[in-house]
């Protein structure tokens, strides 16, 4: 018998997995402070990780990997992708990003006056002036010149802000008073028919103890309910594909599919009745080769190989695709929901991929096979 702790009462991908080792007849939950466990369901930002492995003749295993906010983060994800030469290299998928403190912030930043070494050297580096140049220097060129303004931190569509305006984008980010990124806004995106509208993919991947990378076989498109438009950048439901500024604020919500959400499946009828490709030659090569070298870049960092104890973390990775078919990574997500559909597939597999392999269970309880549910990367 094996035992656990759960001590994210909010995660409803956890909350599953509890149920299905709960269900197995050879797990046992204890109290949340109960430190002789094998398995700790934990919170992302508040985990004991210095206190894990030392419980004598227990072998422990923790759901997150310590220091995967180097993805997870959104300024942490810019300056990773600029200061890792894995990355910074070879790295053409990834919107042109600056990293913006606001200037009424109490603690002093520095400015990136020396490039690259500002970034490496120092954990609060200032991009402002940085922005600027390539602000306009797109100007005097005659380029597109749309920037959205991101809270570093935020989520469900907050703290957000798509303009044109160099100034205006940096007022709003001095007003909120926390770490933004400006992010190049890919102005041309693949757009659904009908509707005319944007989308973005959410695609799941399980890393285990062993730092195996395993992407989910399914994935989402979060799909918008209105038009969009590049002449008014103020409607976010025109451009923001977050579920909660659709369900909010869109009036067209649920019009064209069901929660707003298409699957992989559909999505690929899609592609080839309307631009005569499929998913996987057209867009999921692109996806796998973003997420492997995304995670091998911080395995160094954060692997628990030689650890005495281990981690295994289910990640969210957040892509576009442009009017090209061409991928871009927007957000890694560190603690990411699922599809209510997805739920039981999904935490099936984690079981058997990321803890079944710690802590074997009695091959007489049946289970799925894994490797219909996850394709390892």
């Amino acid at each position: 018998m094996y035992t656990f702790v759960v001590r994210d009462e909010n995660s409803t991908v956890y909350a599953e997995v509890a149920k299905i080792l709960l269900e197995s007849g050879q797990w046992r939950r204890l109290k949340r402070d109960n430190p002789r466990f094998n398995l700790m369901l934990g919170e992302r930002n508040r985990l004991p990780f210095g206190r894990l492995g030392h419980e004598p003749g227990l072998v422990q295993l923790v759901n997150y990997y310590r220091g995967a906010d180097k993805l997870c983060r959104k300024a942490s994800l810019v300056k990773l992708i600029k200061t890792s030469p894995e990355l910074s290299e070879s790295c053409t998928w990834f919107p042109e990003s600056y990293v913006i403190y606001p200037v009424k912030e109490k603690t002093q930043v520095a400015r990136a006056s020396n490039g690259l070494h500002d970034l490496i050297n120092s954990t609060r580096t200032d991009e402002r002036e940085e922005f600027l140049t390539s602000f306009n220097e797109k100007k005097d060129n005659g380029e597109g010149n749309v920037w959205i303004a991101k809270s570093s931190s935020g989520a469900k569509g907050e703290g957000i802000l798509i303009s044109s305006d160099a100034s205006e984008l940096l007022n709003f980010i001095d007003n909120q008073g926390q770490v933004h990124v400006i992010q190049k806004y890919l102005e041309h995106p693949m757009l659904l028919e009908p509707g005319h509208r944007k989308f973005d993919i959410r695609s799941w991947v399980l890393v285990d103890n062993q730092y195996n990378i395993f992407l989910y076989k399914e994935g989402v498109l979060r799909t918008s309910s209105e038009p969009y438009n590049d002449s008014d950048f103020q409607d976010m439901t025109s451009h923001l594909t977050n579920h909660c500024i659709q369900k909010e604020h869109s009036k067209n919500y649920g019009r064209y599919e069901e929660g707003n959400e298409m699957f992989f499946e559909e999505f690929n009828q899609y592609l080839e009745t309307s631009l005569n490709t499929n998913l996987e030659n057209g867009i999921l090569w692109q996806i796998k080769q973003i997420i492997r070298v995304c995670l091998t870049c911080i395995e160094p960092a954060i692997s628990t190989k030689h650890l005495s104890y281990h981690s295994f973390q289910l990640f969210g990775f957040d892509f576009m695709v442009d009017r090209n078919l061409k991928v871009w990574l927007i957000e890694v997500n560190g603690a990411p929901a699922c599809a209510q559909k997805l739920y039981s597939e999904l935490c099936q597999g984690i079981v058997d991929l990321a803890i079944s392999y710690v802590f074997p269970m009695d091959d007489t309880v049946p289970k799925q096979t894994p490797e219909t549910a996850f394709i390892k990367l």
